[in-house]
């Protein structure tokens, strides 16, 4: 890492010298709102939560799952994630925050780690998919579009932060960054790629499962595992920011990316060579048993005419 990426603070001036020219923007880290100190860090991370929770309460009964089903999963999902994308951060770092534990608590400063996110999040979903009696598969098949609608937007925190970013680059969309004594320099902004790669992979899944693609409880979960996973295996590379499993050399992200891209792509393949009646979907279950309802109480309505 060069001395000069060292230098970058939440004051330096931002600028795409390839795409915009000599077009600088400084937004504040922070601002103040009824005495208090506001983080855009925050700010843009909730953003990201309130449309994906949006999104999926409006396309919840796609999948069979009724809203308050849902949003009974949300009420432990986000407090859960946000404490396991934190424990994950921390604990590859912990050096650091043994010496300083008071910074553990500091989530503004950023530091939230989305793989320790999404297995917190995976664990509060199977809790509560089986309480109340839900595949926890056509569930996961939801939440993954407000996951990827989260994460597309919850980069641009990363952006407020000035981090997140990747090596020295001369890249045509390279991202300059200039310190406040004067210094600058031109990154990748990892931040960026990652932010369009979910925006492609979101758009692509919703596509793909509203002309039908989806034939079977998991499938659309197992695409989010692998085109994530190989776009962030890629993006990963490029970051001078990233954890390392101890003094390794490897990166953590880096290597349950390829895992999880891999594991993704083995069953997807697996599975496109059984058969999947369409009556199995979860979805088209809850469609028949109301519709059973509904035939049983028109029966009962007709013998009530008769007598």
């Amino acid at each position: 890492m060069s001395a000069v990426i060292e230098t970058i603070q939440r004051t330096s001036a931002i600028s795409f010298p390839g795409l915009f020219g000599d077009w600088t923007i400084n937004p504040p880290a922070s601002f103040r709102l009824f005495g208090l100190n506001i983080y855009f860090y925050g700010v843009v991370i909730a953003l990201g939560f309130l449309l994906g929770i949006t999104y999926c309460d409006k396309n919840a009964k796609r999948f069979g799952i009724r809203s308050d089903d849902f949003y009974d999963l949300i009420f432990w999902l986000i407090p859960l994630s946000i404490v396991g994308a934190r424990l994950y951060f921390v604990a590859f770092k912990l050096d650091h925050y043994l010496a300083n534990p008071g910074e553990i608590v500091e989530i503004w400063n950023g530091g939230l780690a989305i793989y320790g996110g999404v297995i917190a999040g995976v664990i509060a979903m199977l809790l509560v998919c089986r309480h109340k009696k839900i595949p926890w598969q056509a569930m996961f098949d939801l939440v993954i579009f407000g996951l990827l609608i989260g994460q597309i937007i919850g980069r641009w925190g990363n952006f407020m932060n000035r981090e997140a970013f990747g090596a020295e680059t001369e890249i045509f969309c390279r991202m300059k960054l200039t310190a406040p004594d004067g210094s600058s320099v031109c990154v990748h902004p990892t931040f960026l790629y990652e932010s369009l790669w979910n925006l492609v992979g979101f758009l692509g899944l919703m596509i793909w499962e509203r002309r039908g693609g989806r034939r079977y409880d998991g499938q659309a979960a197992l695409g989010y595992f692998f085109w994530y996973g190989l776009g962030r295996a890629w993006i990963e590379g490029l970051r001078t920011d990233s954890l390392y499993i101890g003094h390794s050399s490897l990166r953590v992200s880096q290597l349950l990316s390829i895992v999880l891209m891999l594991a993704a792509l083995v069953l997807l393949v697996i599975n496109a060579r059984r058969k999947h009646p369409p009556e199995d979907l979860y979805v088209n279950r809850v469609a028949a048993a109301a519709a059973a309802v509904i035939e049983n109480n028109e029966e009962k309505g007709e013998e009530n005419e008769h007598e």
